[in-house]
């Protein structure tokens, strides 16, 4: 592989990203390759991959190419293939704007978990339409340690196991999956938030991401924490008719999340492009060996 192939740098929130523009979908980003670039030591370092391409040119987005010219194709750090994420999708955005693929406003993005409005404002926070969220029903508990406590089960296109904690800190070092259970509730595996209270209608939380480990942010966590603080704390929009609002904070900044009584779930924060350079080809082929 002797060709360079461009990258940029970005995050949102401090949930970072390679990103690596191919709007023809003419590189083959294997798993191996997204987890050598995302080596925090030997590699660029992120914590997953934004591939862009336009929809029309990805087998997986053909069919949404009629609603949004864009397809997001996001990897976990690990290599394996998620189908959504907030804080991406929000870094995603900025890199269309920073490219000059559009503007402020209004914009749509595909993804595996279906098509993302969004809106880049002029004060540079950007908002992404999250959908709505699925709270399937079952018990679950999340362990660690000695400790354990039941988690609401919440679906933002992934999957989330919430539970609120007396301390962050008992979240452990977050370096392994906590385990969930019963077994078998998560067969593709499962994002577990630990949350605390800050306030009314403001939390905090920590999460391990499955595939990348504790993350410093993660935008479908965040909503995930508010849908379920929301139906714990008795404000469940479809029932009182009004939208619920929270502030989520999370290690890398803060995030606000706003449900709807329709359901339909919005996501506002930063979303910052750092670096952009180029992948040394040679390097990449060296690292797959």
């Amino acid at each position: 592989m002797s060709t360079r192939i461009a990258f940029l740098k970005g995050h949102g929130t401090e949930n970072d990203f390679v990103i690596v523009p191919d709007p023809d979908n003419a590189i083959e980003l294997s798993p191996a390759a997204v987890a050598a670039l995302c080596d925090r030591r030997a590699g660029i370092g992120g914590d997953g991959v934004l591939h862009v391409v336009r929809s029309a040119a990805h087998p997986e987005a053909r069919e949404l190419a009629g609603e949004a010219e864009w397809f997001m194709d996001y990897r976990n750090g690990d290599g394996s293939i998620a189908e959504m994420c907030g804080n991406g999708v929000r870094v995603f955005a900025r890199y269309l704007q920073h490219a000059g693929h559009v503007a402020e406003g209004d914009l749509t993005i595909a993804t595996r978990g279906g098509v993302k409005s969004v809106h880049i404002a002029k004060d540079g926070d950007v908002t992404v339409g999250m959908g709505g969220a699925r709270l399937p029903e079952g018990e679950v508990t999340v362990r660690v340690g000695e400790r354990s406590w039941p988690a609401r089960n919440v679906n933002m296109g992934n999957p989330h196991a919430v539970a609120f904690v007396a301390d962050l800190a008992h979240a452990g070092d977050l370096y392994s999956p906590p385990p969930v259970s019963p077994e078998g509730a998560y067969p593709d595996g499962v994002n577990v938030e630990f949350v605390v209270d800050r306030g009314p209608r403001h939390v905090a939380m920590r999460v391990h991401e499955r595939g990348s480990g504790e993350t410093r942010s993660c935008g479908t966590g965040a909503c995930a924490v508010a849908v379920a603080a929301a139906r714990r704390d008795g404000a469940d929009p479809a029932v009182t008719g009004t939208p619920a609002t929270y502030t989520v904070d999370v290690p890398g900044g803060r995030l606000v999340i706003t449900e709807r009584p329709d359901g339909q779930i919005e996501m506002t924060g930063p979303a910052v492009i750092v670096a952009e350079g180029a992948i040394d080809g040679e390097w990449l082929e060296n690292a797959l060996r």
